[in-house]
């Protein structure tokens, strides 16, 4: 009888003898992934998916420790599921080509809504898809979906769109080409080369409005800005960064949206949750070993939703010259709720209020980085 082959180890007990051609071809199979156990695999060639590039699908349960203080799920839970996404198809897509390595930094998250909340216990599916390269960035759009397993439900969460660029693993200020896509149609192109446009613009004009943060006056009044600023002071280790040494920009939207709210919920001295962030802005990369100190401060206040400014401002902390400079801005909607969920009325924000060059009558100009106003003082 004649004896059964073996391969990958594994004995193949057939009823039928294998014919040589199926033989030779479990032997090529064999040959193939025992040289990649051995380190010798090779660079994945591959086509990319018409239409839309690399997708991505993320999955996992949403435990108590991704709460906030409503036992709802922590919306800076879901901006770091968001980028982390983006961030794996983006460093796909960009190391496919035979070349440099790299990974992708976030440079720009557009205008993103909270359609709904999340709850403890439902499962959270993060979809990303390549829908736009250029040269040296690319987009990739985000969609989150809520499944109740034990009702077999789902429901739209979240979408959002990310900028990303290419950034070489030995030297991360070189910026790497991106390999490009393939359109479903020259409209689709065309349509993704004006929000690529439109989002360079508007980076470089955040940029220009750089300010320095005013420290808030001494015992303000309720309902001004000063008595709502709110700070916190992180140093960011290990679990924080890539494997450059980097910070996830996942990890930053999480620590604004934890400021922003500690500056919505003083406000209002109420439940809240985050609507909608306006765009976050990703000027500077942030190394590990940095101590980042995140600024909340209240912008706009209307009967039925609050806008408050979240800067970034990182410093390391092991090297001689400790200057800070300005990482990350963006902008966050928060609306304010009573004990069964329902909108609540929104303070306004108080006229009045001590600036250091005397009473001002306009909250915001007091604020200068505000998108509302940026002169530098009171006129």
């Amino acid at each position: 009888m004649q004896k059964a082959r073996v391969s990958l180890g594994v004995n193949l007990h057939c009823s039928e003898m294998l014919s040589s051609k199926e033989a030779d071809k479990m032997d090529e199979t064999a040959a193939v992934m025992r040289k990649q156990q051995s380190g010798q695999s090779q660079p994945i060639s591959r086509d990319v998916c018409r239409g839309g590039g690399d997708k991505l699908q993320l999955c996992r349960v949403m435990r108590p420790d991704d709460a906030n203080i409503m036992g709802n799920v922590h919306g800076g839970i879901i901006l770091k599921m968001i980028e982390e996404a983006g961030a794996i198809v983006g460093t796909r897509h960009c190391n496919t080509l035979n070349g440099e390595r790299c990974w992708v930094a976030l440079v720009r998250v557009e205008k993103t809504e909270f359609l709904v909340p999340v709850f403890i216990g439902e499962v959270v599916h993060v979809s990303a898809e390549i829908t736009f390269t250029s040269k040296h960035s690319l987009e990739v759009q985000v969609k989150v979906m809520a499944e109740n397993i034990l009702k077999g439900t789902k429901k739209l969460a979240n979408k959002a769109a990310l900028w990303y660029v290419p950034c070489s693993l030995e030297n991360a200020d070189k910026i790497l080409e991106v390999p490009p896509i393939k359109y479903a149609s020259a409209e689709q192109e065309e349509m993704g080369r004006k929000r690529y446009e439109a989002q360079k613009i508007v980076r470089w004009e955040t940029k220009a409005r750089i300010e320095e943060v005013l420290p808030p006056p001494l015992n303000p009044e309720p309902h001004t800005v000063g008595f709502s600023q709110s700070s916190l002071i992180h140093l960011l280790g290990p679990s924080d960064c890539t494997i450059s040494d980097y910070v996830y920009g996942g990890v930053t939207m999480k620590l604004m949206d934890e400021v922003a709210g500690i500056v919505a919920a003083r406000h209002c001295n109420t439940k809240i949750v985050t609507a909608s962030v306006e765009a976050i802005n990703f000027h500077r990369k942030i190394k590990k070993g940095c101590v980042v100190t995140v600024t909340g401060r209240l912008t706009f206040a209307s009967n039925r939703s609050m806008e408050i400014e979240a800067l970034v401002d990182a410093a390391s902390l092991v090297d001689d010259e400790k200057v800070s400079y300005r990482a990350v801005s963006a902008f966050f909607t928060y609306i304010s709720l009573d004990k069964d969920n329902k909108p609540l009325p929104v303070p306004l924000l108080k006229a009045l209020f001590t600036h250091p060059d005397g009473l001002c009558d306009d909250p915001l100009k007091s604020h200068p980085t505000s998108l509302r106003d940026v002169n530098s003082s009171c006129q």
